[in-house]
């Protein structure tokens, strides 16, 4: 039985994971693969760092002791960022060697060029853990699914927004308490902008969109809300409205072109995206032949994630055996047009703090309606003496009428303030 050797760039969270896989089920995946896989070199930035795992592998400062070992087949990369991650890939393509990633960033900003020099190298780049940790939804649209139309993906794909969400909604505490506490507990960065803010699951997302409807989807074609805004009243009027408040990564696919989405959205209780709480991950797809599926499970850690690099290697060791290598590559074979968040189509949610006076529903309920918006529902609640609190659920409505509406809104006197305007998913509002 052959030994296939690859070379670790980073050895983190997901590089400890990955190893620590590899050993654990070394009997297992030797005869799912027909090889021994080897890790042979590590790539690390400070080789006197105390380490939590070891093996029988070198550990290594200099990135050539890796890129260029004729022994290394595979070069894993999990070390994380655009730079010197980018050069270190596209280097291995030159040297002959498939490469396995993790890098969400990296695939979202420059996918294409890296899948580009796969194909020119005649080489494997495979990407699984890049999206949803363990979750295997990249598998499941380029090969189990490649015999559907995919029209729609909608997903909870970051676990830090997730968390803070089910806490608010579970135990009614405020975003800043539990941002804090998900800080404390590591699901959350020092900074955790790129979380709360949607970009990561922006960068997910273009890489789903990409794969999903075979058209390139960049990170900068995707308009992105976060949850900052979310507050327990929010919470509170989505479960009097039998929903759930989530970080909703949506793409739609239809005939004028990509529709690319990170937001806050209500999901009505019926949909089985509104049980995923905590960390969890869960991506929903919908296919023209197999229907709604939907993959669900932990997003990252270190061994979720590395069971996703792992199950890469093991096609990628596959693939040598069989002498097919660069088999599946870029899929982009579309240029479909990217919509204008102008053009998205969705129920509202506006809650709005107004004057308690006679006529200020019905002069609300006019401007909307000068703007082509009309209203499902309606709830007002008096919040204090000549104040009074209203949410508008509206019917589904382009978004440029929305927000026409929502500007004469903000230019009537009654109105106090818009504390907040959500967009629903995919229930009774938006059919």
């Amino acid at each position: 039985m052959q030994v296939v050797k690859i070379g670790l760039l980073g050895l983190g969270t997901v590089g400890s994971g990955v190893i620590q896989i590899l050993e654990q089920n070394a009997n297992d995946i030797q005869n799912r693969s027909l090889s021994q896989i080897k890790v042979s070199k590590v790539l690390v930035r400070n080789l006197k760092a105390p380490r939590s795992i070891a093996g029988d592998f070198t550990l290594t400062d200099q990135a050539a002791d890796v890129l260029t070992d004729p022994d290394i087949s595979i070069v894993v990369e999990v070390m994380g960022g655009i730079e010197p991650a980018k050069t270190y890939i596209l280097e291995a393509f030159k040297q002959g060697k498939n490469v396995v990633t993790a890098n969400k960033d990296l695939l979202a900003l420059h996918g294409q060029e890296l899948l580009d020099a796969a194909k020119e190298a005649g080489k494997d780049l495979y990407f699984e853990a890049s999206v949803a940790g363990g979750i295997p939804i990249i598998a499941a649209l380029k090969q189990s699914l490649a015999g559907n139309r995919i029209s729609e993906v909608l997903g909870i794909i970051n676990g830090t927004t997730n968390y803070i969400l089910t806490a608010m909604t579970e135990q009614g505490r405020d975003y800043q308490e539990v941002l804090t506490e998900a800080q404390e507990l590591g699901y959350a960065e020092a900074d955790p902008t790129a979380d709360v803010d949607g970009l990561d699951a922006a960068r997910k997302l273009a890489i789903l969109a990409s794969i999903a409807f075979n058209s390139r989807v960049t990170v900068n074609d995707v308009y992105v809300e976060g949850i900052a805004k979310i507050t327990s009243e929010d919470i509170a009027y989505a479960r009097e409205l039998n929903s759930t408040i989530k970080l909703l990564a949506v793409a739609k696919a239809q005939a004028d072109g990509i529709e690319v989405r990170v937001h806050p959205a209500f999901v009505p209780d019926s949909h089985p995206l509104a049980a995923v709480s905590g960390v969890f991950n869960a991506i929903y797809v919908v296919g023209d032949a197999v229907g709604e599926t939907m993959f669900y499970g932990r997003g990252a850690g270190s061994l979720p994630t590395g069971s996703a690099v792992v199950s890469d290697i093991i096609q990628v060791v596959r693939n040598i055996n069989a002498d097919s290598t660069a088999n599946i590559n870029c899929t982009c074979y579309n240029e479909l047009a990217i919509k204008s968040e102008q053009d998205f189509k969705s129920a509202f949610y506006i809650r709005l703090r107004v004057k308690d006076e006679p006529r200020v529903l019905a002069t609300l309920a006019l401007l909307f309606a000068e703007a082509g918006v009309s209203f499902a529902s309606i709830i007002q609640k008096q919040k204090k003496r000549q104040e009074a609190e209203i949410v508008l659920v509206t019917h589904p409505t382009q978004e440029s009428c929305l927000r026409e509406a929502l500007d004469s809104v903000r230019a009537y006197s009654k109105v106090l303030s818009i504390h907040n305007v959500i967009r629903f998913e995919s229930g009774e509002h938006y059919d």
